[in-house]
């Protein structure tokens, strides 16, 4: 049942299940951990998942909702670029959830797309059947957008804007922007421009990055703290300019600072609640993973042959669901513990047998913006 415990640790079910749609992308992304990554298990995949690796997923997720008396569930499709698929395959994927949901559990639809295959056709289908599209872009100008470019080297800006512009028309449809940060941008001038843009909810992503594979900028030379720095930038940008969109990463910190449950893999000790189906079925956690080394987000586990509880037991996933007991020393001693959380599981892998028992490769960046928001946070709540 939800919240039912084994021995002293509560079993938390999974409620979030990312199902991988098509295992290609019609982009070349210069900063993408999939394709320029060292995993290539993609390349063995699938390109596009198959009916019945859909229908025996949904009895697996009716499955797991039925065991944990869950009533809602939220299912992401995903790629690659999940919209190669057009949207005739979502909504069969879509319907095949729904149907095999036992009574009183809902589901929840979502699509991350990079928007060059989005029309206003696509969108208003989707939309019509309770679906919801983010969008992942790099900023809200060409310029700024230079590494999101098509395996021939042409921009996918021009697309991108169209798809931002329809997006925008269609406010009870567009979930929100998703920016991987680009140190090298203003960040004044990344955040005005997707701030112009108008989503509902922005979210900026640490480059997936360990200290066997650091970040770019952080080889010893300008500001230690720069992804920190940025972030502080965008922050104040965000704190004093008036009603604008959530910016995820802040709201998850200022609640985590005010005692609030984390809803975010990047920060805080919550455990993670969520899942990945690839196109052949395979059982897996969180993409970020694969940044790391061939093989780290796999489990041998497959929806044919194993229950979602079974993967809730494998070592792999119960490292990333015991909080502060799955940090290492220097995580588990340190004051922002309960906010940082060690950050994003992925950032603290090191390849010399410590494994991920780490802190972030960005811990330093971490602790100052936690630092500074908590400092603004006081001087807000803080009677003259």
């Amino acid at each position: 049942m939800a919240g039912e415990t084994t021995g002293r640790t509560a079993v938390v079910p999974f409620r979030q299940f990312v199902l991988k749609v098509h295992s290609r992308c019609n982009l070349a992304c210069t900063y993408c951990y999939i394709y320029a990554g060292p995993d290539r298990s993609w390349r063995t995949r699938p390109p596009t998942v198959p009916a019945a690796t859909v229908r025996q997923t949904a009895r697996r997720i009716a499955e797991h909702a039925r065991a944990h008396r869950l009533r809602a569930v939220r299912i992401d499709l995903h790629g690659g670029e999940p919209l190669l698929t057009g949207p005739g395959p979502l909504l069969d994927q879509a319907a095949a959830v729904r149907a095999a949901l036992p009574a009183g559990c809902t589901a929840d639809f979502g699509v991350q797309t990079n928007g060059t295959l989005l029309t206003a056709d696509i969108i208003d289908t989707l939309g019509a059947t309770g679906f919801r599209l983010g969008l992942s872009v790099d900023g809200g100008t060409p310029g700024l957008n230079r590494r999101r470019v098509d395996h021939a080297g042409r921009p996918s800006w021009p697309a991108v804007s169209r798809a931002a512009g329809l997006l925008h028309d269609r406010p009870g449809v567009f979930a929100g922007i998703l920016c991987t940060i680009d140190i090298t941008a203003d960040p004044a001038e990344v955040y005005g421009s997707l701030r112009a843009l108008d989503p509902p909810m922005l979210d900026f992503l640490l480059p997936h990055a360990n200290w066997s594979s650091p970040p770019p900028a952080t080889s010893g030379r300008g500001p230690r703290t720069p992804y920190g720095d940025w972030l502080c930038t965008v922050f104040d940008l965000w704190w004093d300019g008036g009603p604008g969109p959530r910016v995820r990463v802040f709201t998850e910190i200022l609640g985590l600072l005010l005692g609030r449950p984390s809803s975010s893999e990047a920060v805080g000790l919550s455990p993670v609640v969520a899942v990945i189906v690839d196109t052949d079925g395979a059982i897996e956690q969180v993409d970020s993973l694969k940044s790391a080394y061939e093989g780290a987000a796999a489990t041998g586990l497959d929806v044919f042959h194993h229950t979602f509880d079974q993967a809730l037991a494998h070592p792999g996933m119960v490292a990333r669901r015991t909080g502060r007991d799955g940090l290492g020393d220097r995580c588990r001693g340190c004051a922002l513990v309960e906010v940082c959380g060690g950050g994003n599981y992925a950032h603290r892998y090191r390849a010399d047998g410590t494994g991920f028992r780490n802190p972030s490769v960005y811990c330093a960046d971490l602790e100052r913006l936690i630092r500074h928001i908590a400092a603004r946070l006081k001087a807000e709540t803080t009677p003259n």
